[in-house]
């Protein structure tokens, strides 16, 4: 019983010591990026932009990526009886990107056949730029935040070798300790930053392309049921 007692004590020490590392490491962290002076300000904002852009997109994208596979069998269906109306309905009660190009392309039937296709790439380029919003902001994100990085290290070597001018002879380590932390921290602060952004960038630009090829697909799913003998 006492034994057990003791090891309770023991892991309760290592718990409240792990607890207290923890923390240190998260204030030091903070404090780190405050050495990094007001550069770190634009940095987070930058940060902050990526992020949202990203889970906002990524989303959204998704979202538009759903469609259900047998909608144009249904449509067919509806064309040959002549519902041209229940087949437009049917594209409005499904939400995304293929439906709303289908819906199109079945409102200008009777139409010719090139004039059906140029509707339905109109809307489908309407949809691709509603997908890629953001993606440039997040590309400037990307390629921008390493820059203010590597500024923040410039500043800083300057503040470095400003004070060792003013020191004299009397240059201590300490007395660089300030310029020298806002060089380094802003340079990783920025290239985090920078390394994310760019990463979030290309899988976004990877979904936009697996949506893209799903309505191109569709689209031509669509044009051949037009062109299919009565």
């Amino acid at each position: 019983m006492f034994k057990l007692l003791m090891i309770q004590a023991d892991l309760a020490t290592a718990s409240d010591t792990l607890a207290q590392a923890q923390d240190g490491i998260s204030t030091k962290f903070i404090d780190l990026a405050f050495k990094g002076g007001w550069i770190m300000i634009p940095i987070i904002a930058l940060s902050i932009i990526a992020v949202y852009i990203f889970f906002d997109r990524y989303f959204a994208i998704k979202k538009a990526g759903k469609f259900d596979t047998g909608l144009l069998e249904k449509i067919k269906v509806y064309i040959t009886n002549g519902k041209i109306d229940d087949a437009v309905m049917l594209c409005r009660s499904s939400s995304n990107p293929a439906s709303r190009m289908l819906e199109k392309g079945i409102s200008r039937i009777g139409r010719p056949l090139t004039d059906v296709s140029a509707a339905i790439e109109n809307v489908g380029n309407l949809e691709i730029s509603k997908l890629e919003k953001g993606l440039p902001v997040l590309a400037s994100v990307a390629g921008g935040a390493p820059m203010l990085g590597f500024l923040g290290t410039v500043m800083g070597m300057i503040q470095a070798f400003y004070d060792m001018s003013n020191a004299g002879n009397n240059i201590d380590v300490t007395l660089l300790s300030t310029g020298i932390y806002q060089a380094m921290v802003t340079t990783v602060a920025g290239l985090i930053v920078g390394i994310i952004a760019y990463f979030a960038y290309n899988i976004l630009v990877a979904n936009v392309e697996k949506v893209v090829f799903k309505m191109e697909a569709t689209t031509t799913e669509f044009m051949d049921l037009l062109n299919e003998p009565v």
